[in-house]
């Protein structure tokens, strides 16, 4: 069984872990009032247990700027949906050109490892991750920070600030406590976590459950 983004974001925010703003609509009368409070340009997705690859199924639309166009997005998801249930979450527009991943999976042998490194399209493509047992101690995610080959990308570079490690720090000790904490928890996928000026911030979110036997 899979949570939704909506879902799996309010299990991480439990957690004092930093997620974007969002709500949820079903009715196009409900869309414009939650656009305007989180405030355009927003991101609107279409957000179902059942559906897990939103982008393959062109759910998502980025950047919505006003009532037309998010009233226009609302109908393409809703009608590409194909009669899934859920819903379209309507989500702050985190601006960022970094993106990381930390997730976590359940070893069978050693229980719950987590994982970090380069995310967006990078995550599948490169590979570029570390991996540590938790629970964690600040010292093992500075450490993982430091493992992984594109680590230079958590410094100040082309204009950027440096990555809040103390917040990306707490981010992976915290994803190792819901491991160790939720034996009904098979595994996290946080991707991407963006960082918007110096502060990470996850963006996309998966929890994944065990099985009910």
């Amino acid at each position: 069984t899979t949570l939704s983004e909506y879902e799996s974001k309010i299990v991480l925010a439990s957690y004092q872990i930093p997620v974007t703003r969002e709500t949820m609509v079903e009715t196009s009368s409900d869309l414009i009032p939650a656009a305007h409070e989180i405030g355009y340009p927003v991101v609107m997705k279409g957000c179902s247990p059942e559906i897990s690859h939103k982008t393959e199924r062109g759910l998502v639309r980025i950047d919505v700027r006003n009532d037309t166009e998010a009233l226009n997005a609302f109908n393409d998801i809703t009608s590409g949906m194909n009669g899934n249930t859920g819903a379209v979450l309507v989500q702050e527009m985190v601006k960022g050109r970094r993106e990381l991943v930390i997730g976590l999976i359940r070893d069978p042998q050693f229980g719950p490892c987590v994982m970090f490194g380069l995310g967006g399209i990078f995550t599948e493509i490169l590979r570029d991750v570390s991996f540590r047992l938790a629970p964690l101690e600040k010292r093992d995610a500075l450490e993982m920070m430091s493992e992984i080959k594109a680590h230079k990308i958590l410094d100040a570079v082309r204009g950027m600030e440096p990555v809040d490690r103390d917040i990306l720090s707490e981010m992976l000790i915290n994803v190792g406590k819901i491991g160790l904490t939720n034996d009904t928890i098979k595994e996290i996928d946080i991707n991407p976590v963006i960082i918007s000026g110096s502060h990470p911030v996850a963006a996309d979110a998966l929890v994944v459950l065990q099985p009910t036997t």
